[in-house]
């Protein structure tokens, strides 16, 4: 099992999960957070005065999966999420070594 992490522009969300979505995953957890890459952050004005906002809002999806799927998940998620421009976002994937659903105590492939 493999763990992805994808951190992507908070309007892009609803579009990847329902791509997700139609590829059969049927859960997620988003986290909104904050940051900045490449980017450096933008300067905005507000109320006449200038000031530098260095961390930019994303959403962080995380999602448990199959290794057999995990470059179809990649995919989408970069087919959706994509858009070209700089702060696009990230997209990581780690192993997983072991899942437990705590109410039924089912583990791994069945957990997820």
């Amino acid at each position: 099992m493999k763990k992805i992490e994808a951190i992507i522009k908070p309007f892009k969300l609803d579009d990847v999960r329902e791509s997700l979505s139609d590829i059969g995953i049927t859960g997620m957890t988003v986290t909104e957070v904050r940051g900045f890459g490449r980017q450096k952050g933008h300067t905005e004005l507000y109320r006449g005065a200038e000031y530098m906002v260095d961390f930019l809002p994303k959403v962080k999806m995380e999602i448990i999966v199959p290794d057999d799927i995990v470059d179809q998940c990649v995919e989408v998620i970069i087919d959706t999420a994509q858009s070209g421009k700089i702060g696009d976002g990230k997209i990581f994937v780690y192993d997983v070594e072991r899942v437990i659903r705590i109410r039924t105590g089912e583990e791994n492939e069945e957990a997820i």
